[in-house]
């Protein structure tokens, strides 16, 4: 039991990081709203939009791609050039 509260800090943390940069983000691209609203409904109804982005974001570690070798193209080899024949 005492594992699982150690991992769900973890990811509280990181669930709080992404909220902060939706957050920040969402602030930032609306600023002509904020005139409109005031400064208090706009930091709320921001919260509120962020809290719904966030919510099916899953808090797992982004895995990286794993990257398949090229396969070798094959060389096709240049064609002799050889002189033309004379006609007699």
């Amino acid at each position: 039991m005492a594992k699982e509260k150690k991992a769900g800090k973890k990811n509280t943390v990181a669930g709080e990081n992404i909220l902060k940069a939706v957050t920040e983000q969402l602030s930032t691209s609306l600023t002509s709203l904020k005139g409109q609203l005031g400064e208090k409904k706009f930091t709320k109804r921001i919260k509120k939009a962020a809290k719904k982005l966030v919510a099916g974001i899953e808090k797992k570690p982004v895995k990286k791609a794993v990257t398949k070798p090229k396969k070798a193209a094959p060389v096709k080899k240049a064609a002799k050039k050889t002189a033309p024949k004379k006609v007699k």
